[in-house]
């Protein structure tokens, strides 16, 4: 055709949208694939697109989860924020406190992991906790002084959106979002979240099963953000001795069925900072596309989840142990 690719492009993505769907355009190596989401009563209609001459082919998509899956994109998603990157072949490391506590604390903070090998900053503002009771986190102060320690030391930051109209400040100062594990299936925050403008972290919940985990996700990237990167922090069972289970085969079976980077956070899953190095290292080994730490200059007096964080001087450890590991998997530490 005398048109060109993009104008091709372009007429189909128009045609979808004229039978009522989104359109969402994937850029491949070999291909450029089209999916047109919506309501699947109808979807017999798009077979009719088989009859433009640049189409190759229209096929169904089987997965539940429609953008997610490798049926759309073969090629796996790297996703980025500043100096870390996450996905086919670079791994990232994000570490910080669980909670923003003072402007020495994070910042100090800041230094430590970033001194360490970290390549992105993590601290809660807004903390959704089981007690009503507990330090719910210092808000939109912590979030600027998250900010302000990420502009100090170079580090990209991340940090937690609780509620649909926290998205929009967050965004503010956050170079990446993090939906936590409570709020995997608050759809309400998801759309919001796909909408803002910044990537997603996006926690497994701890009794939500691999597809459910999936399906989560879609309703991020349904919203026309593509970078998602998907947490494993471990999911309840019977056992008792650490605070979650470590779902460790997580990682090759998500790798296989989605083109989404997964990251591991060991110190939710383990609940214990004397098993977030082993399992960082299980993460390494399984092929995680990187780590989601906790680390607090003196776990001790930290206002919220003391016992899972890491000394300084144990995450320096814990970042020379998970190197040569990298080496051995060809991953690139960013």
């Amino acid at each position: 055709m005398a048109s060109s690719k993009k104008e091709d492009v372009a007429h189909v993505v128009h045609k979808i949208e004229e039978m009522g769907y989104k359109a969402h355009v994937i850029v491949g190596v070999e291909r450029t694939v089209v999916a047109a989401v919506g309501d699947e009563r109808g979807k017999e209609r798009l077979i009719s697109l088989e009859a433009l001459p640049h189409v190759e082919k229209v096929f169904p998509i089987l997965k539940p989860f429609k953008l997610a899956g490798r049926e759309v994109k073969s090629d796996p998603s790297i996703v980025s924020a500043g100096k870390a990157r996450f996905g086919g072949g670079f791994f990232s490391v994000v570490a910080g406190p669980c909670a923003v506590e003072s402007e020495g604390q994070i910042k100090e903070s800041a230094r430590l992991v970033r001194d360490a090998g970290a390549a992105m900053l993590r601290g809660g503002a807004y903390k959704p906790r089981t007690s009503p009771y507990s330090f719910q986190g210092m808000e939109l102060e912590g979030l600027k002084l998250l900010w302000a320690a990420g502009q100090e030391t170079g580090l990209p930051v991340v940090t937690e959106a609780v509620t649909p109209d926290q998205v929009a400040v967050v965004a503010q100062f956050a170079d990446m979002i993090q939906i936590g594990a409570r709020n995997m299936q608050n759809f309400a925050l998801l759309r919001a979240a796909g909408r803002a403008g910044r990537p997603v972290i996006l926690k497994r919940g701890m009794m939500s099963t691999i597809n459910e985990f999936l399906m989560s996700a879609e309703y991020i990237l349904s919203e026309g953000n593509p970078d998602v990167i998907l947490c494993e922090r471990g999911i309840r069972t019977f056992e008792t001795e650490t605070r979650n289970t470590l779902d460790i085969q997580a990682v090759p079976v998500i790798r296989q069925i989605s083109h989404l980077p997964i990251i591991i956070d060991p110190s939710h899953a383990a609940g214990r900072w004397e098993l977030v190095t082993p399992m960082a290292c299980a993460a390494v080994a399984a092929g995680a596309d990187g780590l989601l730490v906790e680390v607090h200059p003196n776990p001790a007096e930290a206002m919220s989840d003391g016992q899972q964080s890491l000394k300084p001087e144990r995450f320096v450890q814990m970042m020379d142990a998970v190197r040569p590991l990298l080496a051995v998997m060809k991953k690139e530490l960013c």
